[in-house]
């Protein structure tokens, strides 16, 4: 039996030249070449062709989230360039408030060239809408590498989703390196995105187009939606030597009560698109799991904490764990599940809803690669070499696959 908490990351290592990593995506999104692992066979085609390869009468689960422009560059007097990276909303937490925020607002950013900004607000002049702004950051407080950052600008008639819209830069990966261009403002969003907050894009999302999902529904796949808005720990590799040493980052999860009906009331098989997609799903069953011990409990006290998988022996039926959150989304008069988590997926931990996954090539030593191991049972050597081998594009541009184990 595995002991997910000293698995080694080096383990989980692989050559990935620089060469493979695509730098850009192609002119077509659902062009991309297309793994199909099943059962252990590997074989491939193109992405448009992924309606053929979906079981009948399946469920596909898509992130919706939409990636925000959250570089802020601002410059002080003596002319040192400032970056804000932001993060998370703060005050307010909610999302859709911060953004609908005309003001004043503390979000939880990440700072580029710190030692030179002690002290002191600064300003940005920014055009919204063909008028001049003035856009001012203060820092208020510190945590470890994070820092919360007041925002303030001079006219009330603009919200934060304007400021960002007009100042902000697109947070492409930083393992692409380089600049952001114009045309990721349209490549790097999925074309379901809809709920702000990403600083990062649900990559395997990339490769679907408005073709692709019509071909999907004539078959009779469901399409469903939820929210999770990836934060930029996403692109954090394991440096410690045993995976119990890493953090996982936290992430915000939106699930309406339409879609826990769905997967609850129907024997379908379930195909998430992206890792996200995957966490929030299987995030549920942890989630209903609390409530049927303490069924009053808060959002926040209901949030997945990384290592809570691995507890215990877990005997609550999935049916069971989602009814408890039904319940208590009908408790307390709401649609929608807002909470929390921190759920790290690797080898020994046991799937409870996913059956299917639709993912990008990840990079090696990271969270997102263990949980691929996990989902195929440890094969995941053997799909990398085949990638390698066929000359599959990696990363968040590049290709995909589609596992069924």
């Amino acid at each position: 039996m595995v002991n997910t908490k000293e698995i080694k990351i080096e383990e989980y290592n692989y050559p990935l030249p620089d060469d493979r990593i695509a730098k850009f995506p192609l002119s077509e999104r659902d062009s991309s070449k297309l793994m199909i692992y099943r059962k252990g066979e590997i074989s491939q085609t193109y992405f448009s062709d992924i309606t053929n390869n979906i079981p009948q009468n399946s469920i596909m689960v898509f992130n919706n989230t939409r990636v925000i422009q959250a570089r802020l560059n601002f410059r002080k007097a003596t002319g040192a360039a400032i970056e804000i990276f932001c993060l998370e909303p703060v005050l307010p937490a909610d999302y859709n408030m911060a953004f609908q925020n005309k003001g004043d607002l503390v979000w939880m950013c990440m700072i580029g060239n710190l030692k030179k900004w002690k002290e002191g607000k600064l300003e940005l002049p920014i055009s919204v809408k063909g008028h001049e702004v003035i856009l001012r950051a203060e820092r208020v407080d510190s945590s470890g590498n994070t820092h919360h950052v007041r925002f303030t600008w001079d006219d009330d008639s603009y919200n934060f989703a304007d400021i960002l819209d007009a100042a902000g830069q697109l947070p492409i990966p930083p393992y692409l390196n380089r600049d952001t261009e114009e045309s990721d403002k349209e490549t790097y969003q999925t074309v379901y995105s809809k709920i702000k907050g990403s600083v990062a894009a649900p990559t395997a999302g990339l490769h679907f187009t408005e073709n692709v999902l019509q071909g999907l529904k004539s078959k009779g796949v469901s399409c469903l939606e939820l929210t999770l808005h990836v934060g930029a720990g996403t692109f954090q590799p394991v440096k410690s030597e045993s995976i119990d040493g890493h953090k996982m980052h936290t992430e915000f999860i939106r699930v309406n009560r339409s879609l826990i009906e769905s997967i609850k009331s129907q024997d379908r098989f379930l195909i998430a698109v992206g890792t996200t997609s995957v966490r929030t799903l299987e995030s549920l069953y942890y989630i209903g799991e609390k409530l049927e011990h303490y069924p009053n409990a808060t959002a926040d006290e209901i949030k997945v904490l990384q290592w809570q998988p691995y507890e215990k022996e877990y005997t609550l039926s999935v049916e069971k764990a989602l009814q408890n959150i039904i319940d208590y989304l009908d408790r307390n008069g709401i649609e929608d599940l807002l909470t929390s988590t921190q759920i790290m997926i690797a080898p020994g931990y046991t799937f409870r809803i996913v059956k299917g996954i639709v993912t990008n090539f990840h990079q090696p030593q990271s969270t997102l690669l263990l949980l691929v191991s996990c989902f195929v049972n440890g094969d995941w050597k053997s799909i990398y070499d085949y990638a390698l081998d066929n000359d599959f594009r990696f990363l968040s541009y590049g290709d995909s696959s589609l596992l069924l184990p």
